[in-house]
């Protein structure tokens, strides 16, 4: 039990203690304290690596075979319209968005996922859309010109933010820049920040400093943005679905800096959300309309996962390409990846 386990960490093999639990009745080990803890000791890593591959059994290795349909042999996920704030499907009974997709045991799992006999599996997936929206809302003529020259843009600002020349952007700084590139959407500061690069606060905010001084035109975006939601009391995407903002003005510091994250972020990402289902709805017609056998079968975030016969996957490939690429008009492209297998692994 996580009281069994607070006492042989924090007791028997003195590791230092973080954090109660939230009723403050013993030892927290929730995942933040055990990574933490993991560099100390390998005992913390190990739970760490248990709870996870039992939350993969349990979740999909177990419950998958319990959810088949009987009829069709197939695992039918149930899709929410309006269960996440930011206008997202969310999949539920099986989950299947949520499958880990960089480690091996996720990829093993996915690769169960296979399609009727001699037909492909097609992964259509927009690339940095999120980043790519936030480069039409800021105007930024950095963020623009890097994405209509294809460039790589974690690349791109490692050398804005780490201040080095391309050539001396190691693996691990080019990393450091993604984070940093994501953390600027949903409003991280450099308290989060530090944390999840495992620097210091001052470090953090440093770079954070020399990420505005370079993409002026993201400050002043995300600066305009939170004006218009605090007069206003709300946010909206490009294509004009608002989310109220009612707590913009809140006395409460904590409360007021969420909704401001909130703000800003609505025009990125609920609008890659409703960019993705606009795409969904014109591809389901696309297919309508040449009588195409392929069946569009997944929204995973900013994935479309298709199944496809073997004689429609060059047509589908382009024609899905096409229509994802051209949903609307932004000021720098939408890039969408296309690649096909025998299986969900194979496909990705």
């Amino acid at each position: 039990s996580p009281q069994q386990l607070g006492e042989v960490l924090f007791e028997k093999l003195s590791l230092p203690f973080m954090k109660k639990t939230k009723k403050r009745t013993g030892y927290s080990t929730d995942v933040d304290v055990l990574t933490e803890l993991a560099s100390r000791h390998e005992m913390p890593a190990l739970i760490l690596r248990h709870r996870t591959l039992s939350k993969l059994k349990s979740t999909y290795a177990d419950a998958l075979i319990e959810m088949m349909n009987p009829e069709t042999e197939r695992v039918h996920t149930s899709y929410n319209q309006t269960v996440t704030a930011t206008g997202r499907l969310s999949s539920s009974n099986p989950n299947l968005q949520n499958i880990p997709i960089k480690t091996d045991e996720g990829k093993e799992i996915r690769s169960a996922f296979i399609p009727q006999k001699e037909w492909h599996l097609l992964s259509a997936d927009y690339s940095q859309i999120e980043l790519r929206i936030l480069a039409h809302c800021s105007d930024d003529e950095i963020l623009i010109k890097a994405f209509s020259e294809d460039e790589d843009i974690h690349m791109r600002t490692a050398t804005e933010v780490f201040q080095v020349f391309p050539e001396f952007i190691t693996p691990e700084l080019r990393r450091q820049a993604k984070i940093i590139n994501f953390s600027i959407i949903y409003g991280m500061g450099a308290f989060s920040l530090s944390k999840e690069l495992g620097i210091s606060q001052k470090m953090a905010q440093t770079y954070i400093d020399n990420y505005f001084a370079r993409y002026k035109g993201v400050k002043a975006f995300i600066d305009r943005t939170k004006k218009e939601a605090f007069e206003n009391k709300k946010s909206a995407t490009l294509l004009g679905r608002i989310r109220l903002l009612t707590d913009i003005d809140s006395s409460n510091k904590i409360v007021r800096a969420a909704a401001e994250r909130i703000a800003v972020n609505t025009p990125i990402q609920g609008t890659a959300a409703d960019l993705i289902k606009v795409a969904m709805i014109n591809i389901d017609r696309a297919i309508d309309e040449r009588g195409l056998k392929t069946a569009m079968l997944l929204s995973v975030h900013d994935e479309l996962v298709f199944e496809v016969p073997p004689d429609e996957l060059d047509a589908v490939s382009q024609l899905v390409k096409d229509i994802m690429e051209g949903v609307w008009n932004l000021k720098v492209p939408l890039k969408v990846n296309i690649s096909s297998g025998r299986n969900w692994a194979e496909a990705h």
